[in-house]
């Protein structure tokens, strides 16, 4: 099985289970990957996962591992123990140069877990954190958020290098120069906030002035996140879990208030079908699954874990946005861009520090 150095080819390890929809939905998104040339190792239960409508040739490659940690209470002691789990085998092939990257349809703890195992965290990096691009209607660049999962308790040290690691992000993918960072907290003055938000924003606001790479524009509020007033927003990953939770569920009552408003008169029928074009091309701006899920940063390769609820049209863009970080060297760039901001840790963490919790962002 050749990976993207020794083929040209981007190869993604794709752990099928644990998806709503079952472990064949995935492996029908990866084979719409592969329409796209992007070919694919899917591990879960070979028999579920032939049930896809697969191309013939090797751009998706089945991997018979129906044992699944996706819903065990302790992803870290699962993945220890549990050799053949589908999502232990797939972090192992990218860990072992047979793939160039991972999904995970299932749970977010076990991946983050099997990747700390097996890819392993990059040099220089706390803690990984889970970073969402956030569609922002009307044709203006993504909000990067995170962290949105991957860790519910941080130290302020973790808070600023999740800060240079958004805009890193942010200028490798989205092309921003010097990207405006705020943590997320209850109002813009620095007294606002948790000890936690607040010790953070002084390291940060000291950090970033002898840097080029991030603009510290202070604290933000949750009711701005999605106007523009800051390119990368910081949270632990509870907050930021609960505020991207909250965003979807807002965006999608408001599209189902605007669709039962077009259909419950005759007058709302009318205004429909003018606006039909309109709000199709809003939907699709504004569609989780049209975004591919969260970066998963700080590992050695590069991780991306959608949404659990996928339909095989998200698990789809999920492996070409694996796929296209990999090409951009999305891993590479992040830690070069730290480097030289001097935001990678010089010493290992406190003894006293909180072990890394995992909060499922789906």
């Amino acid at each position: 099985m050749a990976s993207e150095g020794a083929s040209g080819r981007v190869v993604v390890a794709v752990d099928a289970n644990g998806a709503d929809l079952g472990p064949a939905e995935v492996a029908a998104g990866a084979a719409l990957a592969a329409a796209q040339g992007v070919r694919s190792i899917v591990f879960g239960p070979a028999d579920k996962l032939r049930e896809a409508d697969l191309p013939a040739g090797d751009l998706v490659e089945i991997v018979d591992a129906p044992v699944s940690i996706a819903k065990v209470p302790d992803p870290v002691a699962a993945a220890r123990s549990t050799n053949d789990a589908s999502i232990v085998l797939a972090a192992k092939a990218v860990a072992e140069g047979r793939a160039d990257a991972l999904v995970s349809g299932g749970s977010t703890g076990a991946a983050l877990a099997a990747g700390l195992l097996n890819i392993r965290r990059a040099q220089g990096i706390y803690r990984p954190a889970l970073a969402i691009p956030l569609p922002v209607p009307g044709g203006r660049p993504p909000v990067t958020l995170l962290d949105v999962g991957a860790n519910a308790e941080v130290r302020p040290e973790h808070l600023v290098q999740f800060a240079f690691m958004g805009a890193a992000l942010a200028t490798a993918v989205l092309g921003l120069e010097r990207p405006r960072v705020a943590l997320l907290s209850n109002g813009t003055e620095a007294i606002k906030g948790t000890p936690l938000v607040q010790e953070a924003y002084k390291l940060l606001e000291e950090r970033a002035a002898a840097s080029p790479l991030v603009d510290f524009v202070g604290n933000t509020e949750g009711n701005v996140i999605m106007d523009g007033v800051a390119d990368v927003v910081v949270a632990d990953g509870f907050t930021g879990n609960v505020a991207l939770k909250l965003i979807e569920g807002v965006s999608s009552a408001t599209l189902r208030s605007i669709r039962e408003a077009a259909l419950g008169s005759s007058r709302g029928k009318l205004g429909g079908l003018l606006l039909r074009g309109d709000l199709a091309a809003l939907r699709a701006e504004i569609d989780p699954e049209a975004q591919g899920g969260a970066y998963l940063l700080g590992l050695r390769k590069l991780g991306v874990v959608p949404h659990g609820r996928f339909t095989r049209a998200g698990f789809s863009q999920a492996i070409l946005l694996a796929a296209r970080g990999v090409r951009n060297d999305v891993v590479g760039s992040t830690l070069t861009a730290l480097d030289d901001a001097g935001a990678l840790k010089s010493r290992p963490p406190l003894a006293s520090a909180p072990s890394t919790t995992v909060q499922e962002p789906s």
